[in-house]
């Protein structure tokens, strides 16, 4: 899926802005107005020992975390909306205690602090830097082979492109030719070697032409997965099925249709006796949250979300749109279940390191999958009504096909009064961000 910007995203690298941190304990006024629900409450036990086995909390600090990583998320979905082209990305502090949220207009400080936020000056929105790295993603058949991936790392506030020892000329060159002003990119040494995690090893998940994945979500009719695992048409084992979409590289996601006698249901395997987690949704988390994932290879593992839209360059080729995290996985381990408590995030894509020493690894965040093939993920409530843009809904004064409480994904087209609009940031609704209010997420197509 091809990420676009426009014109004059392209051209607004220089804004000044500045930054807001919000503080998340239970005495902030941020958020106060819609109570966070008690996910922390209903986490399974087994969530809670594998993040304080892998993050080096206790299981009550675990609790508190995924509490204060909810309310996070709320607060940065609120403060999208209402700050609209202003907005510049968020993350959670290493502990999950503060919030911060960038924004480019120091009008906007007073509306801030209201929120019981602190402002900080920073350069570029979240959509100068997306539309900075979009120039990468299309050049990236140039990439030099020094060059493993990049990201934009919101809270450097910046576009940072990965490099091999020795190898910054050659992508500082790349950089400029793709049209950068390279004030706006950090590059970092790295001695990343980014793979799909595909291996030959049998297991209890799905196999396909003598190899091994896992399987990410259920869906209604089958489940999703990564792209890398198999082409359309492939036919699967353990569930029996076939490959009825998929996309590798560029992007690495796809979906299995299963055949008769196979049920989809709404957990996913915690790979500690017979213990399986809900999935209630598909609610975005924030940078520096926990998360964690499932596999057939190194089974539950748990860790932190480090960026968001994130270039990774395999040998197959270069693959946009990924999330960054410290939760390491091994081959065999790809197409898994990414979770931020019991919130569906994504798909395992592959990495660089294993669960011995540690390393970097990406999921294909699991919203796009559903946009792009108009899947509904299965939820311990039933199908989730807001994973289908395309549906028309009650509540749209302009009429059309725009919908409150829905997840976007970036490129997602939809209509509101009488104009077509398409998503240049992935998001969930909520009212008052009809497409025109909020010109930060949408673009007129």
């Amino acid at each position: 899926m091809n990420r676009k910007f426009t014109a004059a995203a392209l051209a607004a690298l220089t804004a000044g802005g500045l930054t807001t941190a919000i503080a998340l304990t239970p005495s902030a006024t941020a958020g106060q107005s819609a109570p966070a629900p008690a996910v922390a409450e209903v986490a399974a036990p087994e969530v809670l020992s594998a993040m304080a086995r892998d993050l080096k909390i206790t299981p009550e600090q675990a609790k508190q975390r995924l509490t204060r990583e909810h309310k996070a998320a709320k607060t940065e979905g609120a403060l999208r909306g209402t700050l609209g082209g202003t907005f510049g990305g968020a993350w959670l502090d290493s502990g999950a205690n503060t919030l911060t949220v960038a924004i480019t207009d120091a009008a906007k400080a007073d509306q801030v602090r209201g929120l019981g936020a602190v402002p900080k000056v920073v350069t570029r929105s979240q959509a100068q830097l997306d539309a900075a790295k979009a120039r990468l993603d299309d050049n990236s058949r140039k990439a030099p082979k020094t060059v493993p991936g990049w990201y934009v790392d919101v809270s450097a506030n910046a576009v940072v492109v990965l490099t091999k020892a020795g190898g910054q000329d050659a992508a500082t060159s790349w950089a400029k030719a793709s049209g950068l002003d390279t004030t706006s990119v950090r590059f970092e040494t790295t001695a990343e070697e980014p793979r799909p995690l595909i291996d030959v090893i049998g297991g209890n998940a799905y196999s396909f032409g003598g190899s091994r994945c896992s399987i990410g979500f259920s869906v209604e009719g089958g489940f999703v997965t990564a792209g890398h695992c198999g082409t359309a048409g492939t036919q699967t084992t353990n569930p029996s099925g076939s490959v009825a979409g998929s996309s590798f590289p560029g992007n690495d996601y796809g979906w299995v249709r299963v055949a008769a006698g196979n049920t989809p249901r709404p957990l996913v395997n915690r790979y500690s006796g017979n213990t399986t987690v809900s999935v209630a949704g598909s609610t975005e988390a924030a940078v520096g949250a926990s998360v964690c994932r499932s596999g057939s290879t190194t089974g539950w593992r748990c860790g932190t979300i480090q960026q968001k839209n994130s270039s990774v360059t395999y040998p197959q080729g270069t693959v946009t749109g990924l999330t960054r995290t410290s939760a390491c996985a091994e081959p065999g381990d790809s197409g898994g279940s990414w979770l931020a408590g019991d919130q569906a995030q994504g798909v395992t894509s592959g990495g660089s390191g294993n669960c011995s020493q540690g390393g970097t690894f990406y999921f294909q965040p699991v919203n796009e999958i559903l946009q792009v093939y108009s899947l509904r993920l299965l939820t311990s409530g039933g199908p989730n009504p807001t994973t289908n843009p395309t549906t028309t809904t009650s509540g749209n004064p302009g009429g059309g096909t725009w919908a409150p409480y829905t997840n976007y994904a970036v490129g997602a087209t939809v209509t509101y009064g009488g104009a077509s609009y398409r998503a240049i940031q992935g998001h969930h609704s909520l009212p008052g961000w009809e497409p025109p209010n909020v010109p930060s997420l949408w673009a007129r197509a």
